[in-house]
């Protein structure tokens, strides 16, 4: 044990479970040894880069505050400098700038990202408190809180040396952690929002539309309710009568979780159970819509949101009940990212995205990537497989509203289209129990010519993994002519027909139908997950022709 005042330090491969000699001393590890070195007639030592990051990440994770590389720059034993006995002349030691100053990769890229990680939680880690939770035997989650502002930042380490395993934070996301390796998470709460902070405030519940002006599809009501004794608002719910379309609760920054509507619907009751706090707690409703009414009588005049809405909160019993729609409210238009702009790439927000672990199934969350141009000049689309709801945006274009989780009615759909008679928008449908949308349009003048940046907001919490861009061209053409007529069908762009798949006459029976082929054209993967491969997407299509004599 070295006495104090002298402070001791650790030297070693792994120095996570290393202690100082009084707790006022700082953890330093003076020597992290990134390989070894070699002596005549061994065979050569080699670390891997993934297990230095897992060291020296694991090293901060357990309140290290000092970490030094032996070696960071290879060298060679001059003359008769080599110890040992028998170290070899060259003392490189698989460090990550060689002998010769080169750059050993993977090495030296990966630990420069993650420095570059951890330097963005400095100022969290050296004076936020810090909290820890275990799930199961080898999964740990350290998480650092700036408590003035919320912001944490967040270890999530797997120290199995075999099994990977799937970690869920609940409204933080599902992380996927391999084994013997380290996830830097990074939180950025709505810290206005969620404590009830707004732009401005009234004594009632405002309509949607005239407050934002159009300006965001997002709109917050914010207020605050004081339980003087929790012990009658034991399993309390949450009770929001809405003219909107989509609502999402929190209450006091806890995501409580959503509710929507169908098409054609207006209006619904959000019920959901919640837990509240002795003394003030802050109550924050996120709405949201999803296009406005544009067609019909007076269609200006349709409220949105919570206006003529009912908000109370009700007591385990039923008994109790608190009624807050003449509440002082707070609000504020937008989700803060589009303040920020997160979704135009050439605006210097200061936003700092997160490489080392892309969360899923978390509300709330932007993502960020990147694609190469396709070739040639066939259109393109998103493929967007595996998200919830939100918007997209190429080069800071807005690319619309995505809903591929919006899944149509499994009833209804038919083989055959009898087109008889006045037409009613329910005969001859497609497109039973799929999503009714999955592929979003990106035109080519949204492109660079070589790179071009992907952003996306995701409102409910999906899986970017699957998101690609694709072409897309006709598959598939087909036309009907009248006895004695002409019929003529081609391809577009040079291209010529290559089967004759259907055909009939004199009394024409079969299905007519034009179609499409997506082929792939993918988002690089790496910027969303690392090492997580794209599905291809396929249509099996038909190339119908009707040739008539």
């Amino acid at each position: 044990m070295v006495p104090a005042p002298m402070i001791n330090t650790c030297n070693g491969y792994y120095c996570d479970n290393f202690e100082p000699n009084t707790p006022k001393s700082p953890k330093m590890l003076t020597e992290n040894w990134v390989g070894w070195f070699q002596k005549w007639g061994e065979r050569r030592p080699h670390r891997t880069a993934e297990d230095v990051a897992f060291s020296v990440a694991h090293f901060f994770q357990r309140g290290g505050v000092f970490q030094n590389y032996y070696m960071y720059h290879g060298g060679t034993n001059f003359g008769q400098t080599a110890g040992g006995p028998y170290i070899i002349t060259s003392y490189e030691y698989d460090a990550p700038l060689d002998e010769y100053g080169n750059l050993n990769q993977p090495k030296w890229g990966h630990l420069k990202d993650l420095h570059a990680a951890l330097k963005i939680g400095e100022q969290i880690l050296t004076n936020g408190t810090v909290t820890g939770k275990q799930y199961g035997n080898s999964v740990y989650l350290t998480t650092y809180t700036n408590n003035a502002t919320g912001e944490k930042f967040c270890f999530l380490s797997n120290s199995h040396n075999s099994q990977d395993v799937e970690v869920d934070l609940q409204q933080d996301g599902k992380y996927y952690v391999p084994a013997w390796s380290m996830s830097i998470l990074q939180d950025y709460p709505m810290e206005d929002t969620l404590q009830g902070q707004g732009t401005f405030k009234a004594s009632e519940l405002l309509e949607q539309k005239g407050v934002t002006v159009d300006a965001s599809d997002y709109l917050w009501y914010m207020t605050e309710v004081v339980i003087n004794d929790t012990s009658s608002w034991q399993n309390a719910t949450l009770n929001v009568t809405t003219t909107g379309h989509v609502l999402h609760a929190y209450v006091n920054g806890q995501y409580i979780g959503a509710q929507w509507v169908k098409y054609d619907n207006v209006g619904f009751i959000y019920e959901k159970p919640i837990a509240l706090n002795q003394g003030t707690n802050v109550i924050s409703l996120l709405t949201g819509t999803v296009g406005h009414s544009n067609y019909g009588a007076f269609f200006d005049l349709k409220d949105t949101g919570i206006v003529e809405g009912l908000v109370k909160l009700i007591g385990g019993d039923s008994n109790n009940i608190i009624g807050l729609t003449t509440s002082t409210w707070s609000y504020k238009v937008g989700v803060n990212g589009e303040a920020k702009r997160f979704y135009d790439p050439k605006f210097p927000n200061g936003v700092q995205w997160n490489k080392n672990s892309v969360p899923t199934g978390r509300p709330m969350t932007w993502y960020k990537t990147t694609f190469k141009t396709p070739e040639g000049t066939d259109s393109l689309v998103l493929d967007l497989k595996g998200l919830g709801k939100g918007h997209a945006w190429v080069n800071g274009q807005s690319i619309g509203r995505y809903w591929p989780t919006m899944v149509a009615d499994e009833n209804g759909c038919s083989d055959t289209c009898d087109y008889r008679g006045n037409y009613r928008p329910e005969r001859c449908v497609s497109g039973c129990g799929e999503p009714s949308q999955r592929f979003y349009h990106v035109p080519r003048s949204f492109l660079n010519n070589d790179t071009n940046t992907l952003i996306l907001f995701e409102e409910m919490g999906g899986n970017p993994s699957n998101v690609s861009v694709q072409t897309i061209t006709v598959g598939s053409i087909c036309a009907t002519a009248d006895y004695g007529s002409t019929l003529e069908v081609n391809c577009k762009g040079g291209k010529t027909i290559s089967e004759i798949q259907f055909a009939s006459y004199g009394d024409p029976q079969g299905k007519c139908v034009r179609s499409e082929k997506v082929s792939g054209n993918h988002v690089t993967a790496q910027q969303w997950l690392k090492g997580h491969a794209l599905e291809k997407a396929h249509a099996l299509l038909m190339l119908q022709v009707p040739h008539l004599e």
